[in-house]
């Protein structure tokens, strides 16, 4: 056991009294002046509290605590995506020759793994040491993916951040892409939108969509363009630019191509986000090569959070760490194929501060 896992504690309970919710569990964790708490349905990061400048506390994620809520509206909030995070086109793939019709979602996308994916699905738990490990095991075919795939999301929390670290391996080959979906506002939940946040994302292309947010081509340059992030700049300066790409989605709902990542497979920075009124700042370190930024463009206040206010447009910013959407139907991107006797590894570090 580290250090740092010494100085977690971990707390399990009912996620809630009602009955609504029985089965599903709330993993506390609490290390320094952070704490974050993980349910079981979807093994999602529910919440996640860090102080400000001054050393008040505010709880920074968008969240519900209702069941049907969580299933419905909110059904992404903080959740583990899977097996395929964003979208796969035309609702198939292709693996060694032998084609995989895959459950559609609508829009002639299959997105973040089917109408019944990961995070609908109430998880396993055990403790680890400094936080919480959440297992699930999808049968061959779920969803239209071939192989059974046995996958696990761990949650350690350390006074400087927390981590999560996948793990999957398959019976057959197959794709896989997670990410965790959580909405960030540094002023706290429920405190307007975050336009006014900095943001900065480490990455010198990106890849533009078509109607269906499907990459259409190769990476672009973001030089000249609002996805141009390489230095920090308002989210609503950015989104409010004249370009096609912003006018279809709304705002951001778009993937960056990371700079290389290092070949020791360590996780490194892929982007900065700064709430320049708290003070509060996130850094977001990972293994993966992209990173999709969406700002809740979408949101109409189908979802009140603690605070009491429903959830408007860019009341949230997701920093989606993951492969490139649409993967499996572009060989020059990063390859998502999985195969038995390989390991899924990857690892993200949400890591909160202060300026």
């Amino acid at each position: 056991m580290t250090a740092s896992a010494e100085l977690t504690e971990v707390h399990r309970a009912p996620f809630d009294s009602s009955g609504a919710g029985v089965g599903i569990e709330r993993w506390t964790l609490r290390s320094g002046r952070l704490e974050a708490t993980v349910i079981t349905l979807g093994a999602a990061l529910h919440t996640l509290t860090a102080p400000d400048r001054d050393g008040r506390p505010a709880q920074l994620l968008l969240s519900a605590e209702d069941i049907g809520a969580l299933l419905g509206p909110a059904k992404h909030y903080g959740v583990t995506v899977g097996r395929y995070a964003n979208r796969i086109a035309d609702s198939r793939i292709t693996i060694d020759g032998e084609d995989h019709p895959l459950a559609p979602t609508g829009n002639g996308v299959t997105l973040h793994g089917g109408p019944d994916s990961f995070s609908h699905r109430v998880w396993a738990a055990e403790q680890i040491p400094g936080g919480v490990r959440m297992s699930l095991h999808s049968p061959d075919g779920d969803q239209g993916f071939p192989g059974a795939l046995d996958v696990s999301v761990s949650y350690t929390l350390a006074p400087d951040g927390l981590t999560i670290a996948y793990h999957a391996v398959t019976t057959k080959p197959t794709v896989i892409n997670l990410t965790n979906h959580a909405y960030f506002n540094l002023s706290g939940e429920g405190s307007g939108d975050v336009l006014g946040h900095l943001l900065t994302v480490d990455a010198d292309q990106y890849t533009p969509v078509d109607e269906r947010q499907i990459p259409f081509g190769p990476y672009e340059a973001v030089a000249g363009t609002p996805f141009d992030l390489t230095a920090a700049r308002p989210i609503g300066k950015a989104i409010g630019e004249d370009h096609p790409q912003i006018k279809a989605a709304g705002g951001f709902d778009h993937n960056w191509v990371l700079r290389e990542r290092p070949a020791d497979g360590s996780p490194s920075r892929a982007a900065l986000l700064e709430d320049p009124v708290s003070g509060r700042t996130l850094e977001v370190l990972t293994t993966e090569p992209g990173i999709q930024v969406y700002t809740a463009n979408g949101f109409q206040g189908a979802v009140t959070g603690a605070a009491g206010v429903p959830y408007g447009p860019y009341a949230g910013v997701a920093l989606e760490t993951q492969h490139h959407p649409d993967s499996p139907h572009h060989p020059s991107y990063p390859s998502t194929v999985l195969r038995p006797g390989e390991e899924f590894r990857s690892t993200t570090v949400f890591r909160p501060g202060v300026a």
